[in-house]
């Protein structure tokens, strides 16, 4: 295995799936040039023709990727910043989402929608979404993040070669990771999440570049003699809930560290799925940990106050370490 970059790895898996499929494509604005990194270099291997440059309209080649995806071909469509979903989302939702249920099935939509996403460094309000909840509640897509480059690599491959919909988010913080993946092609299965740290105390569930946060978190904790278990769901439709309650049957204790707003996101609904399931298991209250429902701010400073720290999550475990639910305890 070599180490490999995050953006590296997609671009391996891409390069993979379009040599041993003569009907994936790629299309996007600017993916000629490949701002992001994700198809450097395949324009000079298949050409302009499954390397198609679109025009400055995300509603436009989000649907075309549609009408390509029914007529037999498994597009690749670079949306760039996942904000630009919110501008196409009569595709994503009314169409993308629906056509396969609609036609019993006869259609199959064997797309996915790449982007990246979250806080990138004073990208502003209008680039630096995290809009996952949003598309997982929409029904009939599967949405995706990674926080690896192993995992992008294996679920960019897994994702291409699914008959539905994928929506596959890249947080952008971390397209300079770099850790060993393996070179030959290999899927990371859609709707199985990952245990990135074992543990025996309180159950941490991250995503994106928050996992590493959360390691970096769980480390300190260490010294203290507190024991944490880190679960990346990876993939968030389907969702691995076999996974995280075999984890909080163990440590009784979750925290859920979700880098988006409060508000009806991917934290509530990780705490209601573990109280339906855990519920005699919990020994204190679920905390979960998200932005405010605001707006991202362009202000460096007031990013950073928006943004989910080691010492955020530290303070979350300390406090459920200290709490006991009466009810269970």
């Amino acid at each position: 295995m070599a180490k490999t970059f995050f953006v590296a790895a997609m671009n391996q898996a891409l390069a993979i799936a379009m040599e041993e499929d003569s009907t994936v494509i790629a299309l996007g604005e600017d993916i000629d040039r490949s701002i992001f990194g994700v198809t450097k270099g395949l324009i000079d291997v298949h050409g302009p023709n499954r390397i198609r440059k679109t025009p400055i309209s995300e509603a436009t080649f989000v649907g075309s990727a549609i009408g390509a995806a029914a007529s037999g071909l498994r597009p690749f469509v670079n949306v760039m910043f996942s904000s630009f979903f919110y501008v196409a989302m009569d595709q994503i939702a009314n169409q993308a989402a629906r056509l396969r249920y609609m036609s019993g099935g006869q259609l199959h939509l064997p797309i996915v929608y790449f982007a990246g996403t979250g806080l990138a460094g004073s990208a502003a309000a209008q680039h630096s979404e995290n809009p996952h909840a949003i598309l997982m509640q929409t029904g009939g897509l599967k949405v995706v993040m990674p926080s690896t480059p192993h995992d992008a690599k294996g679920l960019l491959l897994a994702s291409i070669r699914d008959d539905n919909p994928v929506i596959f988010l890249s947080d952008l913080r971390l397209s300079r990771q770099r850790a060993e993946v393996p070179e030959e092609p290999f899927e990371v299965p859609l709707g199985k999440g990952d245990i990135k740290r074992s543990g025996n105390d309180v159950t941490v569930v991250a995503l994106g570049s928050i996992i590493h946060t959360a390691l970096a978190a769980a480390s300190n904790l260490e010294k203290e003699g507190i024991s944490v278990e880190i679960v990346d769901p990876r993939s968030l439709v389907p969702f691995d809930w076999e996974t995280l309650a075999l984890s909080v049957h163990k440590t009784g204790r979750l925290v859920v560290a979700d880098p988006a707003r409060k508000l009806c996101g991917l934290a509530a609904e990780v705490i209601a799925g573990v109280t339906e399931r855990c519920w005699k298991s919990l020994r204190s209250q679920p905390i979960r940990l998200t932005w405010p429902d605001v707006p991202v701010p362009f202000s460096p400073t007031l990013e950073a106050a928006l943004d989910i720290t080691a010492t955020d999550i530290e303070r979350a475990i300390r406090t459920s370490m200290a709490s006991e639910n009466p009810a269970n305890g």
